[in-house]
């Protein structure tokens, strides 16, 4: 599928994966590949999406993981920015992130 390629392709563009031979003594944390697709308002599929995500389930905290990120952002962060862009008369403008990696080096104790 188109999708899939252009999630590697990303993959390959930001430099966050990196394929090595599976070492003997180590577990390894499989991935899933997860399908959605977007409907405009009269419901006709406009565009699917492809996102491989890794199936966190195996992982055990302080062997495979010491902290967990989650990009997403508060409710009553967001009602605050727009308050206060209310207040200050500014110009909020909204953009979709196709895609958005943590930059950092995973290691194993």
């Amino acid at each position: 599928m188109i999708v899939m390629q252009e999630e590697l392709n990303q993959f390959e563009r930001n430099e966050v994966l990196e394929l090595i031979p599976k070492p003997s003594n180590q577990t390894i944390i499989s991935t899933k590949w997860v399908f959605r697709y977007k409907m405009d308002e009269n419901s006709i599929i406009v565009r699917y999406k492809a996102r491989l995500a890794a199936q966190g389930f195996n992982q055990e905290e302080d062997i495979d993981y010491k902290e967990t990120f989650a990009p997403m952002a508060r409710l009553k962060a967001i009602r605050m920015l727009l308050s206060f862009a209310c207040f200050k008369d500014f110009i909020l403008y909204q953009m979709d992130v196709k895609n958005s990696f943590l930059i950092g080096l995973i290691s194993l104790s």
